[in-house]
């Protein structure tokens, strides 16, 4: 092969046309943008965190006021099957009264959402409900429901019943009525309707109160430990406060804060899939 052809044998890229540079850079532009949304909240809680361990020694705070973070995850590891024992319990209490919360929350929606009496009736009763404050009704939990599983799972249950019933008959009312009755005209009957149109348009919404359901969900079962408990993360708590230790008690805070992110977590990833089978946006 002479020099001629083997020059002409090299592939020489065609160079990219403006429109082709415009299309990369947005990409580019794109993919920086999201990296930096997913750093974003890891970013700021290590800030704060740094900021926290840097001023306890630097204004001479002493541990048994305020313990670094260094000291409470130090304590964490130390103590982590006492943690873990109580954590249990406390996971236990918030998925079994968020569970009964979102089973009897979306029902009471349901019936809500087709019947005028029961909205007229129940609503009022929700709201009323809803504007007690929790704490007042612990002695008459513990009166009534002695100091078993009774009163967590009934505050945790309370506390986080209103927002699913209020967002799950928003959701349901989102849809046109005039795209429900062109789907009925189409020979659907109501189930068809629910199961086919509706429910997909409400998840978006019923999967928002499930969030804030699940951490009202969280506070609703410590706040049952303070009043009535042998064992969980509030419960240790509250015996970390009557030994003046504060930095199991921070161990314990954030045990509770980990629980409700990994719960909140699997809500999400849960979301996904079912929105991904139905076709409804997250």
């Amino acid at each position: 092969m002479s020099e001629v052809q083997a020059v002409s044998a090299i592939h020489v890229p065609a160079p990219m046309s403006d429109a082709d540079l415009r299309k990369r850079e947005r990409i580019r532009r794109k993919r920086l943008r999201s990296t930096i949304e997913n750093l974003a909240a890891p970013a700021l809680a290590l800030a704060l965190l740094l900021a926290w361990q840097i001023a306890v020694p630097l204004f001479n705070v002493s541990e048994f006021v305020l313990p670094t973070p260094f000291d409470i995850l130090k304590r964490t590891v130390t103590d982590y099957r006492l943690l873990l024992s109580h954590c249990w319990v406390t996971a236990a209490e918030v998925v079994a009264g968020f569970l009964c919360a979102a089973t009897v929350g979306i029902l009471t929606a349901l019936a809500v959402f087709y019947s005028r009496i029961v909205e007229r009736a129940v609503y009022p009763l929700l709201v009323a409900m809803q504007t007690v404050p929790k704490v007042a009704l612990a002695p008459l939990v513990i009166l009534y429901l002695g100091y078993d599983w009774g009163p967590k799972l009934f505050l945790s249950f309370l506390i986080s019943f209103f927002p699913i019933v209020v967002a799950t008959v928003v959701g349901l009312k989102s849809l046109d009525r005039g795209y429900a009755n062109l789907v009925k005209s189409m020979g659907a009957s109501e189930a068809q309707v629910f199961l086919k149109v509706r429910l997909p348009a409400a998840l978006p919404s019923i999967f928002g109160s499930f969030k804030v359901a699940l951490s009202l969900a969280v506070i609703g079962a410590v706040l049952g430990e303070y009043v009535a408990a042998e064992r969980g993360l509030g419960y240790l708590q509250l015996q970390a406060n009557a030994n003046f230790d504060v930095t199991l008690n921070f161990a314990a805070v954030f045990v509770i804060a980990l629980l409700g992110v990994s719960l909140y977590s699997i809500i999400l990833f849960v979301e996904k899939k079912i929105n991904t089978q139905h076709g409804a946006r997250p």
